[in-house]
């Protein structure tokens, strides 16, 4: 479909179609990229997100259905807050294609998004799927390590899809292979970005802000206990059953 730059309907209705040699060519250059394990998303450059689609390379992590739990998560807390003369306020901490946050500012109108990256190679695509919707002056992108470029700022959400995977850990091809270590690794452990995160995020929130984060599979237990000073600590399952999301109220 790609290739041909037609519909599924076209494809499917029209086997007999003659297909272009150069058009034959780049398929089956893309074909021999996907056998070697290049995730499918990188080959065509696009990836659906929370029904946008987003733009998306090698220089970051490509974005799973798994954390739209996350965006549900967050719009059933800070949906209702927000107006043209208040705005409501978040970060999306470790933005990447800036997924997380323009999620949230295509469905809050009255939001106002801070897109965080230590990476400037990840925050020229966030930038560029920003204006890709059109959200440009309500998604501001800052390179930062998690929460230093905005210490001195507060907002109403700190919400974050952090690297959660222990060093030791072994991942598919197409994720090992291909994907940006540092949006997947945070040490020996996997919860050394939550260890540094929870207390600064506590520093950047308003009174009763939200913290919201995806979690790994076993680490709900730990993270429970590292928010044990915080209020109204809840999880929420992916489609599998397994916990995925972490939410916690600043007390």
């Amino acid at each position: 479909m790609r290739c041909l730059g037609c519909e599924r309907s076209f494809l499917l209705a029209h086997p007999e179609a003659a297909i272009p040699t150069e058009r034959l060519e780049q398929y089956r250059r893309r074909l021999e990229r996907r056998a070697a394990n290049e995730p499918v998303q990188y080959i065509l450059g696009e990836q659906e997100f929370f029904g946008l689609s987003l733009r998306v390379t090698p220089a970051v992590l490509i974005p799973r259905p798994e954390t739209e739990h996350l965006i549900e998560a967050a719009l059933q807390r800070v949906s209702e807050e927000g107006s043209p003369r208040q705005p409501l306020r978040v970060v999306d901490v470790g933005t990447g294609s800036g997924a997380i946050a323009i999620a949230l500012a295509h469905a809050l109108p009255h939001a106002e998004l801070t897109a965080l990256d230590i990476s400037p190679a990840a925050l020229a695509i966030a930038q560029e799927n920003a204006a890709r919707h059109g959200l440009s002056a309500r998604v501001r992108c800052l390179e930062s390590d998690l929460l230093a470029a905005v210490a001195d700022e507060r907002f109403d959400a700190v919400i974050s899809n952090p690297p959660y995977i222990a060093d030791g850990e072994v991942l598919e091809p197409q994720v090992r292979e291909f994907e940006p270590r540092f949006a997947l690794y945070a040490g020996p452990t996997g919860l050394e970005v939550y260890e540094r995160l929870i207390p600064q995020a506590r520093g950047v929130l308003r009174p009763h802000g939200w913290l919201l984060m995806e979690m790994g599979y076993g680490q709900q237990a730990a993270l429970a206990h590292l928010l044990e000073d915080w209020d109204e600590v809840s999880v929420a399952p992916d489609l599998q059953g397994i916990p995925r999301v972490i939410v916690a109220r600043r007390r």
